[in-house]
């Protein structure tokens, strides 16, 4: 990993050889979740990717995003480059309508003897790939916690023994989250990761999302929907691919650079079609 560039992407030279602490660990977190993208576009470009995590962290430099198994993947590259104590899990995020599990549907990260005022014990929830989820880390403590407009919940959960549950709030886009308790490998996500990426029943093959986090709310891509969370909430439909680009530069920070002309116009037409499909009651 050519850590320097992944500071540059992230706004943040200075922190190179900085202090392992509590407050770098944020800094890191709340710049990644603001400039780098939950993005699921290289499934609709039809660019097969894998979860290791030098892949990710190549892609984030070259200024594209992914979804947990990226971003999450290449994060703790990144932090272990800098020196921080961070760990792997199993996660399972759970959907509307579906059963709390830990169903590897999801990578988490925590990190550990990062001792603040307000977590004595050190160990934090760290997660920049909950698209709509943390804008910075979660002391590892049950609890209430309240970041822009969003109030998130930390527990013990109910379906890994020794592990945590986290809640979304009630307007986020799933319902919550479940971790274990034992370190991981990348490995344990190759198979859905699989499913993800190329099963019809996926969620990411069947909608182009992307999203983006920031202090005071969440940017959120559905197709052709763009909604605001938080500060300055509205819903907006973009109407024309020069619409859905320029959204995808200016409020994503996406400008696809990577990206043909000829490949834009046959991503726009993916979306667009399935857009239509929607409005006409189909399976999109």
């Amino acid at each position: 990993m050519n850590t320097a560039a992944y500071l540059r992407r992230l706004g943040l030279p200075g922190l190179l050889g900085a202090p392992v602490s509590a407050e770098n660990l944020r800094t890191l977190h709340v710049a990644h979740v603001e400039r780098v993208a939950y993005e699921v576009l290289e499934i609709w470009l039809g660019r097969p990717t894998t979860v290791d995590p030098a892949e990710s962290a190549g892609r984030v430099i070259r200024g594209r995003g992914g979804y947990c198994y990226h971003l999450n993947g290449a994060f703790s590259g990144l932090l272990r480059a800098l020196g921080y104590d961070v760990t792997r899990h199993v996660g399972g995020a759970q959907l509307r309508g579906g059963e709390p599990g830990v169903t590897a549907n999801h990578l988490v990260l925590t990190a550990r003897g990062l001792p603040s005022d307000g977590n004595p014990g050190g160990e934090w929830m760290v997660d920049v790939g909950l698209g709509d989820g943390l804008h910075e880390p979660l002391p590892l403590v049950a609890g209430s916690y309240r970041q822009g407009p969003f109030t998130y919940g930390l527990r013990p959960s109910e379906v890994a023994p020794a592990g945590w549950r986290f809640d979304h709030d009630p307007s986020g886009s799933f319902v919550g989250m479940d971790f274990g308790p034992a370190p991981t490998d990348m490995s344990a996500f190759v198979s859905m990761h699989e499913h993800l990426t190329t099963s019809p029943a996926s969620g990411f093959v069947r909608i182009a999302v992307v999203q983006r986090r920031d202090g005071s709310g969440a940017d959120i891509l559905r197709g052709l929907e763009l909604r605001r969370v938080g500060a300055g909430a509205h819903t907006i439909v973009l109407d024309t691919a020069r619409d859905y680009f320029a959204a995808l530069a200016d409020v994503f920070a996406l400008p696809l650079d990577d990206v043909s002309e000829e490949e834009k116009e046959k991503l726009w037409g993916k979306i667009h079609d399935a857009h239509e499909a929607w409005l006409a009651g189909g399976p999109a």
